[in-house]
């Protein structure tokens, strides 16, 4: 459990290091109207990658694999501290996605492997207290070094490195999986197939009505191909010997349902920890650092609900109220978000932030627990990397429309409130270089600044807003699931190897001379 916790850190802290530090970033690099393109390049390539990481690893054993996945991430966060350019950067933070859809799927697998459905609930627990672990530190952690002179913000791609190194010696070290050898058959076209799939959806997202219309040529083409790409990986995923992501387990109601329960969750999760920042720093003018601190109440609500309904879980094996809680806990929460303004008092906009907190914390974990207890063994892997695949591909949508939406709100609103107030920018420029990083827009005169964070608060209370009907539907699938109790110790299906081996039936012992003489036969 320490490697799995360490190394899942590793993976969260990538993401939430940045979460402070990105408009700072992106207003160094380019413009605030990027920041979602930033953010969706990493979700972007975890989602992509996620059910390969899980087929491969079924094949080719756990623990090859997540060494590679703790290396890719190691190199790719260094060359995203060495870029110069938003290309650069983009294509950095593209490939640390890669080792961070294999440290997570690997994680929840290796859980899989080593323990039993009923007493997963309490591990499930401790693997989300690790999320919120990392998100605590990680906005902490990359407000202090954006507002350090001696530091600056390319050390938040530097500071996951010692911990990735730091978790690869441990997997030498401890972790002791054995592997049965099997025939492999990747299915190469069919991890391609989804990818572009995946990838084509995504860029029309993220990029529509930014690099161009939203009715044009290109949005038509990317979802186009999108929709033929998707086609043909079921073609092929129903042919091929071994799939990436079986059409078995899509027979299974409850692996579809809590697939799409989890699609919305990370819809959420994703949304609220990218565009928070945004009103804490730039509406309310807070330092980065302050704004990590800002967002303590949903992390700690979330690691509370997260190891408090892992170990009611495992007591009871029982998992559904849990998620049928939760997710109108997150849509309250984003619907209460929606109302902040500008003079929202803090100790308000925390308790906020707590009710998103807990309803994440009660559905995040345990529908990938509800997947794997209704998985077959052989299928762990996959099932596990497939339920990640459905959050990180919520959490990549969510950014990449809401971010598509508060982009488009930001063009439309600002120029308009210029307009009423009578308010003119600096000749030759125009919104986009209104959106710099946030000591910029702060340094802005009075009447300009007004418009740009009336602009905004106006463009995130729609993106909160959109974000609450959403999460709720959700909630509507988690509803339709018919609940299974979690398989316990004793049932003979489940377990790691050694349990199942301790548990094989054995002869009665021999109570008399005729039964001993028996027993030497049968012998």
């Amino acid at each position: 459990m320490s490697v799995l916790l360490v190394s899942l850190f590793v993976a969260c802290i990538s993401g939430t290091v940045i979460s402070t530090a990105l408009p700072t970033i992106v207003g160094d690099l380019g413009g605030q109207n990027q920041l979602a393109w930033v953010a969706s390049a990493g979700l972007l390539t975890t989602t992509a990658s996620t059910p390969l990481w899980g087929k491969l690893s079924d094949l080719y054993g756990r623990k090859r694999l997540f060494r590679i996945a703790l290396i890719v991430f190691a190199l790719s966060s260094a060359l995203a501290g060495f870029s110069q350019s938003m290309s650069q950067l983009i294509a950095a933070r593209a490939a640390q996605g890669v080792g961070v859809g294999g440290i997570t799927a690997m994680t929840q697998a290796i859980m899989a492997d080593v323990t039993t459905p009923r007493t997963r609930g309490r591990y499930s627990g401790w693997i989300g207290s690790a999320f919120g672990v990392a998100t605590v530190a990680g906005p902490l952690i990359g407000g202090f070094l954006v507002g350090s002179d001696a530091l600056g913000w390319r050390w938040c791609f530097y500071v996951g490195i010692p911990f990735a190194v730091a978790a690869l010696v441990m997997v030498e070290r401890v972790l002791k999986l054995p592997h049965v050898r099997r025939e492999a058959h990747v299915d190469y076209l069919g991890a391609a197939l989804i990818t572009g799939a995946v990838t084509s959806i995504l860029l029309a997202l993220s990029l529509g009505g930014q690099k161009w219309a939203w009715n044009s040529a290109t949005t038509y083409t990317l979802v186009l191909l999108a929709v033929a790409l998707g086609g043909g990986a079921v073609w092929q995923e129903r042919r091929a010997v071994q799939p990436i992501l079986p059409p078995h387990l899509f027979r299974s109601r409850t692996f579809k349902l809590a697939g799409t329960g989890s699609f919305f969750v990370g819809f959420a999760m994703f949304g609220a920890m990218i565009y928070l920042p945004q009103y804490l720093q730039i509406v309310r003018g807070m330092s980065p650092t302050r704004s990590g601190l800002m967002t303590l109440p949903m992390v700690l609500g979330m690691l509370g609900a997260s190891v408090t309904s892992g170990r009611l879980i495992t007591q009871f094996g029982r998992w559904k109220a849990f998620p049928m809680i939760g997710l109108p806990m997150i849509a309250l929460g984003m619907f209460l978000l929606s109302s902040l303004h500008r003079g929202t008092p803090l100790a308000l906009a925390g308790l906020y932030m707590l009710v998103l907190g807990v309803g994440l914390g009660l559905s995040s974990q345990v529908l990938v627990l509800a997947i794997q207890n209704d998985a077959n063994k052989d299928d762990i892997g996959i099932a596990t990397s497939a339920a990640s695949f459905f959050r990180s591909m919520g959490g990549a949508v969510g950014v990449a429309v809401l971010g598509a939406i508060l982009s488009n709100r930001l063009a439309a609103d600002i120029p308009n409130l210029m307009k009423e107030r009578h308010v003119a920018p600096p000749p030759g420029t125009d919104v986009g270089h209104l959106l710099g990083s946030p000591s910029a827009i702060h340094a802005l005169d009075a009447p300009l600044r007004g418009a740009v964070l009336d602009g905004f608060l106006e463009g995130l209370h729609t993106v909160f807003l959109i974000a609450t009907p959403v999460t709720l539907l959700g909630f509507l699938a988690v509803l339709a699931i018919r609940e299974t109790a979690l398989r316990g110790k004793d049932d003979p299906e489940d377990g790691p190897a050694e349990v199942l081996e301790a548990r094989e039936p054995r002869e009665p012992a021999a109570t008399s001379a005729t039964d001993l003489e028996k027993a030497a036969t049968r012998g």
